[in-house]
């Protein structure tokens, strides 16, 4: 049984996720701010968690940072009352697996949590340490190294790294990777892919002019290749 862990200070909210996940055969348990929700964090050790960006003490920002520095690989969904995009790409930059607006379906909530879970399964079954020339990627770890010292690649690098390497030599279009990655059918511009693949570069190519692994498709997108 999948545990849940709900951090939302609004008490018609955590009502409404208890009957839900109730109803669908989930172990919850229930943070109405940041101290209680990092105490859950740790003792309950959640598969997924669902988290509300305004709270008490902290935000759900720090919040998420905070448990994904833990736990690089457990799934967070946000469940917010702010739809402004750019909140929604600021939460996923930071690691946030999905974005869900309030009002919500609680329909839509436990697929998303189903989704989640299933993600997790298939990447537990995957190698997470990959190693090409002197780069070693530790996926699990969230860790990078080339030539034996320490490379910094944030949350949303990884993530991109992570499906770039399970479709390895297959090309990857630009609107596949904000799906699949950024969680966007719709996106304001294509460029923002362009910046992650060319800070990638920089960290694990011996010449970003000349690449040799991450190579670009000429008005298609993206391949990886070791």
């Amino acid at each position: 049984m999948e545990r849940i862990l709900i951090v939302d200070d609004d008490p018609a909210i955590q009502r409404i996720l208890c009957r839900t996940f109730t109803a669908n055969g989930f172990e919850f348990f229930v943070a109405g701010d940041a101290v209680s929700a990092m105490d859950l964090f740790h003792g309950a050790r959640p598969d997924v968690v669902i988290l509300d960006l305004m709270l008490p003490g902290k935000s759900g920002q720090e919040l998420c940072l905070e448990m994904k520095c833990s736990a690089p690989y457990l799934p967070i969904i946000v469940l917010s009352a702010m739809i402004d995009e750019v909140d929604k790409v600021m939460m996923l930059e930071l690691g946030a697996d999905d974005y869900v607006t309030k009002p919500f379906s609680p329909r839509e909530v436990v697929a998303r949590v189903r989704a989640a879970v299933r993600r997790l399964r298939q990447r537990s079954n995957k190698s997470e340490v990959l190693k090409f020339d002197d780069i070693e990627i530790n996926f699990f770890a969230m860790e990078v190294r080339r030539a034996g010292e320490s490379v910094p690649v944030t949350a949303q690098e990884f993530k991109i790294l992570r499906f770039l390497l399970d479709n390895e030599k297959r090309v990857v279009s630009r609107s596949e990777l904000l799906d699949k990655v950024w969680g966007y059918r719709c996106y304001p511009t294509t460029r923002t892919v362009d910046t992650h693949i060319l800070r990638l570069r920089r960290k694990l190519e011996h010449d970003p002019s000349y690449p040799v692994h991450l190579h670009t498709v000429h008005g298609v997108g993206y391949r990886f290749v070791r």
